[in-house]
């Protein structure tokens, strides 16, 4: 993944940091099905060790820490991508069932599940013959 190809902010978010590193925003793809929302974040570099999720009130933050990408007893001569933390929120509606959200990363990829309350799901009326 090149440089241009992730989105990046300047290490001045809300939240003091204490690392100095460059934050990239994640690319998020978003599925919905009848039961669920599904968020999918490419996160490179990411392990389930080193990936927060949270929510608090209605905002879900996702966040990754990449560690600097040194190789032992070599210099680094050239780069093509550059090594950073991971930050993303989304505000969450009171559709989405707080206590049934499931996390997974695999390959640097996190799938999140956020499955709808059962009073927001569609549901069928039947109609019967007068």
């Amino acid at each position: 993944m090149s440089d241009k190809d992730l989105q990046k902010t300047e290490n001045t978010a809300v939240t003091e940091k204490i690392r100095n590193v460059k934050i990239f925003i994640p690319r998020v793809d978003i599925y919905e099905t009848r039961d669920a929302l599904f968020l999918i974040a490419e996160m490179p570099g990411i392990d389930e060790k080193a990936v927060d999720v949270e929510l608090e009130k209605n905002v879900l933050t996702i966040s990754g820490r990449v560690e600097d990408g040194k190789v032992k007893d070599y210099n680094l001569v050239f780069s093509e991508y550059e090594v950073g933390d991971y930050e993303r929120t989304f505000t969450l509606s009171d559709e989405i069932d707080r206590d049934k959200i499931k996390a997974t990363v695999k390959q640097g990829v996190l799938r999140l599940e956020l499955p709808k309350a059962e009073k927001v799901k569609p549901k069928k009326i039947t109609i019967n013959a007068a």
